[in-house]
C-alpha cells in the first residue's frame, strides 16, 4: 500500500527540521554563547566545574608568563640572594594560585587533562615554594617546574593528535 503524496510530503518536511535542529544544538555546543549557557545548566549537574575555552587559555597565558618569570628569577645573578628567593616565591605562589583555578573540583571538569594531571602539578609547585623559602633556599624542584610543563604538554600534543 502506497503512503499518499501529501503525507509523505510531510514527513520529509519534519525530517528535515528535526535534523536541522539536531545540527544547530551540535554545533551551538560546542561554541561559547548564551545558548550554550542555558543548555550547560539544564545538562550539566549543579556542581559540575565547566572551564570555557577562553577561560583556560587565559590561566594558562598567565602560568606561562609566571613560570618565565620563574626560569628567569632562577637564571640570573641578582644582588643578594635575597631578592633571588624573594622573586622565586613570588612566581611560585602566582603559579600556585593560577594552577589552583585550573585543577578540577570535586565534581571533575570538562578538561580530562585537568583532572589527570592538575592535582600533581599544583602539589609539586606547593614543595617547590616549601623548599624555596627554606634557609638557605633549595631551588631544585622550583626548576623542575617548567619542565614540568613541558612535559604534560609533549604528553598531551601526542595523546590528541
Amino acid at each position: 500500500m502506497q503512503i499518499p503524496r501529501p503525507l509523505n510530503m510531510l514527513q520529509n518536511i519534519l525530517l528535515r527540521n528535526i535534523l536541522l535542529l539536531a545540527v544547530v544544538f551540535t554545533i551551538s555546543g560546542c561554541a561559547d554563547g548564551e545558548l550554550t549557557a542555558m543548555i550547560r545548566k539544564v545538562t550539566y549537574p549543579p556542581d559540575f566545574k565547566y572551564v570555557t575555552g577562553a577561560e583556560l587559555r587565559s590561566n594558562m597565558n598567565k602560568m606561562a608568563y609566571q613560570v618565565q618569570l620563574l626560569d628567569s628569577a632562577l637564571i640570573a645573578n641578582e644582588a643578594t640572594p635575597e631578592s633571588q628567593q624573594k622573586k622565586v616565591l613570588d612566581a611560585l605562589k602566582k603559579i600556585e594560585k593560577i594552577s589552583s583555578s585550573l585543577q578540577a573540583g570535586d565534581a571533575g571538569s570538562t578538561h580530562p587533562f585537568l583532572q589527570d594531571y592538575m592535582p600533581y602539578f599544583v602539589s609539586g609547585v606547593s614543595l617547590a615554594r616549601h623548599n624555596a623559602s627554606l634557609n638557605p633556599p633549595d631551588y631544585y624542584l622550583a626548576g623542575r617546574i617548567t619542565g614540568g610543563c613541558v612535559n604534560c604538554h609533549k604528553v598531551n600534543r601526542r595523546t590528541i593528535h
